[in-house]
């Protein structure tokens, strides 16, 4: 599995894409965040993200993954962080002091999307397996929080942590109430 490119495999990523964009959908409207929820991920719809999805498709674990096995990167996702603004890697700059790329500080409705968009992730890829432990061992265990902006890393994390810790309801109550940080 994950390098063919099959009517199945399209019809199998079209409903895992899907699938996640409904879930982030309704935890946007918990979040607050309706418009992020309508729009979140519309270009993975695109041909380029659409078909290399469809071609690597492995239905436990994001295909870019399978992509960057086969090819050394991910075209798809190259594409894909380009142009949604809740990935931490879209939040990138050249600091004119240091003359070094760094990451900036995002804005909370796209933090906020974030949270949403890792939860569904989890539930997405682990089905049955999934518990409330999943996102905040993800993001410890992955190099994200190392590599993006230190204030957006400690807000997603203390939701992270909320939802471990206080479970779904009480997070996004939490999330709700925060405007700025």
């Amino acid at each position: 599995m994950g390098g063919g490119l099959t009517v199945i495999h399209f019809i199998k990523h079209f409903k895992t894409i899907t699938k996640h964009r409904s879930i982030v959908f309704i935890y946007c409207l918990k979040a607050g965040i309706p418009l992020r929820g309508l729009l979140h991920d519309l270009s993975k719809y695109s041909p380029t993200e659409f078909i290399a999805g469809a071609k690597y498709y492995l239905g436990f674990k994001s295909p870019t993954e399978r992509e960057r096995e086969v090819c050394g990167y991910s075209k798809a996702w190259m594409h894909h962080k380009g142009r949604n603004k809740h990935h931490f890697e879209y939040w990138t700059d050249y600091n004119v002091k240091t003359k070094k790329l760094e990451p900036v500080k995002m804005p909370v409705k796209y933090v906020k999307e974030m949270f949403c968009d890792r939860v569904a992730a989890g539930r997405v890829y682990l089905g049955k397996d999934y518990t409330n432990d999943n996102p905040i061992n993800y993001f410890r265990n992955g190099r994200a929080k190392s590599v993006m902006h230190p204030d957006t890393s400690a807000l997603l994390e203390k939701w992270l942590l909320s939802l471990q810790q206080d479970g779904e309801k009480e997070a996004f109550r939490k999330i709700r109430q925060t405007t700025n940080y």
